[in-house]
């Protein structure tokens, strides 16, 4: 007679290999699986912010083409490698990553605990550098339809604190599903807008691809840059670095996304009782392990890797033309862009180029920013239900309520933030350490682990596994120069 332990040792059957998956390649399977681009779609869009609209902008407006190595890096870093990873676990295993991470040793669930804790910290931070110069270039819009008699940072900060209360009113409201199709359709719009007005500005395609292979070379920065670029070149480059690609939260949903798409083993008629007895074990032990399973289980992830590499190849797009075009139009001008009119400032120079081209700009950027603040609250509130349900499963974590306390969180840590007037620079060097640099290498180690936790023959393969071990390490050093490089100046400014 079969005890219960070993019934509970039995593997399970795998999802069967259905639609397009099953098909012999041809052009109606690859329009398929490109129709599976989402969840990516979301993270890609989320992360343009002011990454790519303005902190690369401004380096190739000082570096010109000679750090598009960076964006490349980063892209293949994040959105390939530590997309995948934390997504794939998911998928083959059919169990949340926050189920799993809350077992590492140590106090129970410190890892969750903390990339919430950084995530919260940081998140104002990087809301006001997003927020305040779209309430700059909406004030230059508006200014004549203005009353006067206020001044120009008082109602720049008035817009800017209606532009979030607008993007977290509207992000309380809208479900998965909408986001996703918004997503999808701001994707569009930013890669057609950016290749469009890339083209517009004639760069020089040869310097670009030079740039963007000469990795690991920093320029010198030169004279006419702001200060603190010049003062803290590294630093600069390892902010650069951190904000292509957005926060850690942005790749931790992922996982989460695909389980709502039900891709992989996460797609099993009895998802629910698997789940339960992996929480129960150490070991996952319920994949069965023959040869053509296993080719089965891979065949069943195609979604997952189609959509990852779609969602890399919109944000290299997108970002690298942003850089190409702050190489091509400003790093001859000499333009420093400091302050809060970084936006404005940009729209500005593309009018003397050609008076089209602002509304190609003005058109990308309002849209690109706006989609990412109204995505936020839905991955906040996502990540930390999941997390806290995970650390503390004897509760029960409503997503509706977290996200209405994260909202409100979020409006009184901005609001006070923007009337403080805090500079630009300071604000994204702290949070691209918090939020980028140092919680995404966590991640990624996290991953790691993960991986190692499948069953060897559900393990990532070898060159995806070196891979995914080369950008840890990537992640880990540019953790270490931007942390570094704060440290450094934050003393500078206290001494």
């Amino acid at each position: 007679m079969q005890t219960e332990e070993t019934q509970t040792a039995e593997p399970v059957d795998l999802p069967p290999v259905t639609g397009p998956y099953a098909e012999p390649w041809s052009l109606k399977k690859i329009i398929a699986l490109a129709s599976v681009f989402g969840p990516a779609a979301i993270v890609a869009s989320v992360s343009i912010g002011a990454g790519e609209t303005i902190v690369v902008v401004r380096t190739g407006a000082w570096a010109g083409y000679n750090l598009l190595w960076l964006v490349l890096l980063s892209c293949v870093v994040k959105a390939i490698f530590v997309t995948y990873l934390l997504g794939r676990y998911t998928a083959v295993s059919g169990e949340y990553i926050g189920r799993r991470l809350v077992k590492l040793p140590g106090p129970r669930g410190w890892l969750l605990i903390a990339i919430v804790l950084f995530e919260m910290i940081g998140a104002p931070l990087a809301w006001v550098p997003i927020g305040k110069p779209c309430g700059a270039l909406l004030h230059f819009l508006l200014k004549d339809a203005l009353p006067s008699g206020v001044s120009q940072p008082v109602w720049e900060n008035l817009i800017t604190s209606c532009f979030i209360t607008l993007a977290l009113l509207f992000g309380l409201r809208i479900s998965f599903e909408k986001l996703e199709k918004q997503q999808l359709i701001i994707c569009l719009i930013l890669v057609l807008g950016t290749i469009i007005g890339t083209l517009m500005v004639r760069p020089d395609f040869g310097k670009a691809l030079v740039g963007s292979l000469r990795f690991g070379y920093l320029p010198e920065f030169p004279e006419w840059a702001p200060k603190d670029a010049v003062e803290n070149p590294l630093l600069t480059m390892a902010t650069a670095f951190g904000y292509v690609g957005g926060s850690v939260m942005g790749y931790v949903v992922y996982a989460n996304w695909v389980s709502m798409h039900r891709w992989g083993m996460t797609g099993h008629r009895n998802i629910e009782a698997i789940r339960q007895r992996s929480a129960n074990r150490d070991r996952i032990d319920y994949l069965p392990e023959q040869p053509e399973q296993v080719s089965q289980l891979r065949q069943i992830l195609a979604p997952l890797r189609w959509d990852v590499g779609m969602g890399a190849i919109v944000l290299f797009i997108v970002t690298g033309a942003f850089m190409i075009s702050g190489a091509a139009v400003l790093y001859g001008m000499q333009s420093t862009f400091e302050g809060w009119s970084l936006l404005t400032d940009q729209a500005s120079v593309w009018k003397n180029i050609h008076v089209s081209l602002v509304w190609v700009y003005y058109i990308c950027i309002v849209v690109a920013l706006w989609g990412t603040l109204q995505a936020l609250p839905e991955i906040y509130a996502r990540v930390i239900q999941e997390f806290f349900q995970a650390v503390w499963p004897q509760r029960e974590w409503n997503y509706d309520t977290l996200r209405k306390w994260i909202c409100l969180y979020i409006f009184l840590t901005t609001m006070v933030l923007i009337w403080l007037n805090i500079p630009f620079d300071i604000l994204t060097q702290i949070a691209g350490f918090i939020l980028a640099n140092f919680s995404i290498a966590l991640m990624m180690l996290a991953a790691l682990y993960l991986n190692a936790k499948l069953p060897a023959a559900y393990r990532t393969r070898p060159f995806m596994f070196v891979g995914a071990l080369i950008s840890a390490a990537v992640l880990i050093i540019f953790a270490g120069i931007s942390g570094w490089g704060l440290c450094v100046k934050l003393a500078k400014l206290l001494i």
